[in-house]
């Protein structure tokens, strides 16, 4: 065995992957192989070789706890385990279970074998399960273990697949979703707060790597500097840039001319053509924000139908319509973002909302407004902050 006492590491396909046509699925599964090669060079961690399975892949490491730690931010895996590989042989399975369980078992505790296999051999997954967990009770009475199938405080796992088998006694659970570049590319618009972060990373969850724009506001800039810097973590082997629009200048001139409301939606209308022009120059398929529905914030289905007019060329995906601050909060702890950057209650208005604004209203307000050449001046003014995780790209 390793110091850490593993060799082997078990890569868990997402179960999305397994379900897709023969042809598909090699197509994901190629992709998902070249990120994880990305992330184990990203992380400086040398392996020996990659062992492909119907649903798995094996990686031979010395260093299988921390790749294991690197791999949970893959989309695609659905969990690792940090495994040490032996043959199918019940004689071997025993003996090196039984120095795993001596090795990583706490004294005292309840524990319970689990196995799966896969192939031809002379004894079944339920003759493991009972045969390890007898000689681990046998071998090891200074542990004073007990088994507990119901409720156990320690698992031993075994994989058998034709020849070889895998002992392992932590199953981490993994980022899941499609591996990231399967899908079209995504124009995500960061505010520098969670909720726009969080609905970034859940498209990159569903295979589509994100271009990250963030309009420029002295208050929000470092916090979306450091949101897009969190999200660069689960995509190591793609562009780790921010792009930066000038925009606070033409939001004074909006401020100043219109009343707040028509001002906001004036702002937010021409925010989506900038996004719809860098679809356009980076061949994205879509426009992603972090809006949800708040009448209290004159958040409506009217609201957002007025701003999408704008970006005609592109949907406007929004990740987060059906959630709520607790949801939003909970996705946002999964990915670790609650040092980065806090998600504020919506404070209820004093007065009622605004009003609906008709779209034709608007578009009145827009005529008097030279809007092409707004728009060719913002996107001249785009600027390109490299990430604290560029290094990571070849």
């Amino acid at each position: 065995m390793t110091k850490d006492g593993f060799d082997t590491v078990i890569v868990r396909f997402g179960g999305e992957i397994g379900i897709k046509a023969q042809w598909t699925r090699r197509l994901y599964e190629r992709r998902l192989l070249s990120n994880i090669r990305a992330v184990l060079k990203h992380s400086s961690i040398e392996h020996a070789r990659f062992i492909r399975t119907f649903g798995r892949l094996y990686i031979k490491t010395a260093e299988a706890e921390r790749t294991v730690e690197e791999l949970r931010k893959v989309f695609g895996i659905s969990s690792v385990s940090a495994a040490f590989e032996t043959t199918s042989s019940m004689d071997d399975i025993i003996n090196i279970s039984v120095e795993t369980a001596r090795r990583r078992f706490k004294k005292g505790g309840s524990f319970a074998v689990h196995c799966r296999r896969v192939g031809e051999h002379p004894y079944t997954s339920q003759d493991v399960c009972r045969t390890v967990g007898k000689e681990i009770l046998i071998r090891l009475p200074e542990l004073k273990l007990h088994v507990d199938l119901t409720n156990p405080k320690q698992h031993l796992g075994t994989e058998v697949r034709e020849d070889r088998a895998y002992i392992f006694t932590d199953t981490i659970k993994a980022a899941g979703g499609l591996p990231l570049g399967t899908q079209s590319k995504t124009i995500c618009l960061l505010k520098g707060d969670t909720p726009s972060t969080v609905a970034c990373w859940m498209t990159m969850k569903r295979g589509s790597p994100p271009i990250m724009i963030h309009l420029k506001n002295d208050k929000s800039q470092q916090a979306a500097k450091d949101s897009a810097e969190k999200l660069t973590e689960w995509a190591i082997g793609f562009p780790a840039r921010l792009r930066v629009v000038e925009y606070d200048k033409v939001l004074q001139r909006f401020l100043r001319r219109e009343p707040t409301e028509i001002s906001r939606l004036l702002c937010k209308r021409l925010l989506l053509r900038v996004a719809q022009h860098s679809a356009e120059k980076e061949h994205a398929e879509a426009i992603v924000t972090g809006d949800t529905l708040d009448p209290t914030q004159n958040k409506t289905p009217h609201t957002l139908r007025v701003q999408d007019e704008a970006a005609e060329k592109y949907p406007v995906l929004r990740p987060l319509l059906g959630f709520d601050t607790q949801e939003i909060k909970k996705l946002a702890q999964q990915m670790n973002l609650k040092a980065t950057t806090a998600l504020k209650e919506a404070r209820p208005r004093k007065t009622p909302p605004t009003a609906a604004i008709a779209l034709q209203d608007i578009k009145q307000v827009e005529s008097k407004i030279n809007t092409d050449r707004t728009i060719e001046n913002i996107t001249k003014s785009i600027k390109t902050i490299k990430l604290n995780n560029a290094k990571q790209h070849s």
